[in-house]
């Protein structure tokens, strides 16, 4: 099982959310569409070359942020990150994957 971890704007994170089902994340036996969020705030510096969603270039920015979570099959995983990388308003969102521990050897 991989989980998928992305951080969007609190005002994207539905799409975003939608985004990663769409792809093939969230899907726990019969339930899909599943993912877990939490609120937190994001900072960034936007260089001069950037073209940054929100914020001034050459500023620090603070903006309200939910991180995203949601699993997936490891042949789903490529599929739920390009889906959610082109809902995502941001350049370059930061987000991470990562192989789950299966403990007790179901997957």
């Amino acid at each position: 099982m991989i989980v998928i971890v992305c951080f969007a704007p609190s005002s994207h994170a539905d799409a975003v959310r939608a985004a990663l089902a769409e792809g093939g994340a969230g899907q726990l036996g019969e339930y899909s569409a599943c993912s877990f969020s939490a609120q937190g705030e994001g900072r960034f510096r936007p260089s001069e070359d950037a073209d940054p969603f929100s914020g001034t270039k050459g500023e620090l920015s603070v903006v309200d942020e939910v991180r995203i979570e949601a699993v997936c099959t490891r042949d789903r995983a490529r599929d739920a990150v390009t889906a959610m990388l082109a809902a995502h308003p941001y350049e370059e969102p930061a987000w991470h994957a990562y192989e789950a521990l299966d403990v007790l050897g179901s997957d």
